[in-house]
């Protein structure tokens, strides 16, 4: 029987040298502690770049909608690109409203999760893990009436908040696969 925490036989490893991987690693964790000194500043710059994207979402359904007219839900798909662009346009011409709109939305969508979750708990108490399952839906939802009830302050630091942790959470798994990669190295 072979180990399973060894990689399987037929398993590349990755080509680059270790220390690029942990370079990237500390690079991402400096750039969330940067984020994270200003949750705000981080949060407005994060909001404009969704409003961005969606409005470059929406001028590219609206370009499609128009190269593919014959299609029978061409009008449709022409007035989502358009309401695309106009959402993504506001948010940029008002971040900071645009961020309590997406933290409201956020807080919405924590509220029906851990709600979910708790019935799913309930409903499959004869399987295991539904305990954790049931602390996990009242964990989302008591975050998402917290964030519901401090609006419209959580809405200038969540999303930034958000960001500084997932950059320095992804920079640690890089800089660890940028050890795990020298340490194969050596074997």
């Amino acid at each position: 029987m072979s180990d399973p925490l060894s990689p399987p036989s037929g398993l590349l490893r990755p080509q680059s040298a270790w220390g690029w991987s942990v370079a990237f690693g500390l690079l991402l964790i400096l750039l969330g502690a940067f984020a994270w000194f200003d949750v705000v500043a981080t949060t407005l710059a994060g909001t404009v770049l969704i409003g961005a994207a969606l409005l470059v979402g929406g001028a590219l359904q609206v370009l499609h909608a128009l190269l593919d007219r014959d299609w029978a839900v061409h009008l449709l798909h022409l007035m989502a690109g358009v309401l695309y662009g106009i959402g993504g346009l506001v948010i940029m011409l008002e971040p900071i409203q645009g961020s309590v709109v997406l933290t409201l939305i956020l807080a919405g969508v924590l509220i029906a999760g851990g709600a979910f979750r708790m019935v799913i708990a309930v409903r499959h108490w004869h399987l295991g893990g539904a305990g954790l399952l049931l602390i996990g839906g009242f964990v989302s939802l008591g975050v998402g009436v917290g964030l519901y009830l401090t609006l419209p302050w959580s809405g200038l630091w969540v999303l930034g908040t958000l960001i500084a942790v997932e950059l320095i959470v992804h920079g640690a798994a890089w800089f660890e696969f940028g050890l795990a990669l020298r340490r194969m190295g050596r074997d």
